[in-house]
């Protein structure tokens, strides 16, 4: 999931394979459609916002001015055609997160998670050097999870066509469809091919679930959050605030397979366990440094624990990055998915759309973690056999029977002692 704040994305470009209603909520779209009849002019449009905004001065060692002067001496007859060199001109970028987006494909844009969506609930991503199409992760109670859609699977085959030099757009076309309809997924994971048909469906996500839990002789709270949606600090805010009502002495936040959300959102939950300190900084190509603090407006001062996984990714990392660099919280579990560049998406043309990578974000303590993710203070692996039981059964999650959790209680018990 990418992270959107005022036009902003964080993390690589990862698309939702669902339609969704937009709201407008947690972006405001860039730009104007002041090139409605001039497909040249389009061309000319894109290629200026990115001369102007790219996080990379080289432009990735690309002569872009040549770019610019090749481009324009082509001749358009119609927009589709601009389309496609628009297209093309930023394949010379060598950046898969710097996209266009025809009327379409901006309207299908997941940019704000409150609406409804419809699709089989999976975040996917273009590897930046590979070009593999991979899962960022399933959105829990959704068919993708329910059919054993994993974080890192490498789709190969969509409905048994090769994905091989597909482009990402293109391959999440394909795999949206109307509710009821079936798509058929081939994924590479650990060198071994798996085919899953899946039935489309309305994925409805609820971001935030918890519960106070009786420890031995301790009462912990237990919070699950899915996603950074636009209602996540809402229910977050509300969740700690009832289970400080109950006196629980401590917490276990769990992130895994969360592949991200709103900016402002990681913002608002990372103010509710900090009181202060930096959460997040975004570094543009100029070195400007544009850092979010804590406001000394924590909910809560008792022991936390984070669970993460390589399903977490974006805002989830940009919390927990937060949260183990001021020492707030230990973490937990497995390293994280890697994702930190940050995009601005606008309008462009006639209601088309544009991402274009202008910064990237740093942790507190300056960490770049873009590919490389968040490692765990204390790290451990699910096998294979323990992930299956726990998709067969999403209700082991956060209890006995998960042997994350487990650890993470038993930290957090200690830290409690």
């Amino acid at each position: 999931m990418a992270i959107y704040t005022r036009g902003l994305v964080v993390g690589a470009t990862v698309v939702t394979v669902a339609t969704v209603t937009l709201t407008g909520a947690g972006i405001h779209v860039q730009g104007q459609p002041f090139f409605k009849d001039s497909p040249k002019e389009l061309v000319d449009e894109v290629w200026q916002i990115i001369d102007k905004t790219y996080v990379d001065a080289t432009f990735n060692q690309v002569d872009w001015r040549s770019v610019r002067q090749e481009y324009l001496n082509r001749s358009y007859e119609n927009k589709e055609q601009a389309y496609d060199a628009i297209r093309e001109m930023l394949d010379r970028l060598n950046d898969p997160y710097t996209r266009f987006m025809d009327p379409e494909e901006f309207k299908n844009m997941q940019i704000d998670t409150s609406g409804e969506l419809t699709g089989v609930g999976i975040q996917i991503t273009q590897d930046e050097e590979t070009k593999e199409l991979v899962v960022v992760s399933p959105i829990e109670d959704t068919p993708a999870f329910d059919a054993g859609i994993q974080a890192q699977d490498v789709i190969v085959e969509i409905d048994g066509q090769s994905t091989e030099g597909m482009d990402l757009n293109d391959a999440v076309e394909k795999i949206r469809g109307p509710i009821g309809s079936e798509v058929s997924l081939t994924v590479r994971r650990d060198g071994k091919e798996l085919e899953f048909t899946i039935t489309r469906d309305r994925i409805e996500i609820h971001p935030v679930r918890h519960e106070m839990r009786q420890v031995s002789d301790r009462q912990i709270g237990y919070i699950r959050l899915v996603q950074f949606s636009a209602n996540a600090a809402e229910e977050m805010r509300a969740a700690i605030n009832e289970l400080e009502e109950k006196d629980v002495e401590g917490y276990i936040l769990d992130l895994r397979s969360n592949p991200g959300g709103l900016l402002f959102s990681s913002v608002e939950i990372a103010r509710m366990w900090l009181d202060d300190g930096t959460i997040v900084s975004t570094v543009n190509r100029r070195g400007k440094v544009d850092r979010q603090k804590a406001n000394g407006k924590a909910l809560t001062q008792e022991p936390l624990v984070v669970l993460v996984d390589n399903g977490s990714a974006s805002a989830s990392e940009i919390l927990a990055g937060a949260l183990q660099d001021n020492e707030r919280a230990t973490l937990v579990g497995a390293q994280t998915f890697g994702k930190g560049l940050v995009q601005s998406v606008q309008q462009v043309g006639d209601n088309a759309g544009l991402a274009v990578t202008i910064a990237k974000y740093l942790t507190p303590d300056g960490r770049d973690i873009n590919k490389e993710g968040i490692q765990p203070d204390i790290e451990l692996e699910l096998t294979e056999q323990q992930r299956e039981k726990l998709r067969e059964n999403r209700k082991q999650i956060g209890t006995q029977n998960d042997p994350q959790y487990v650890k993470a209680r038993e930290i957090l018990l200690e830290n409690l002692n």
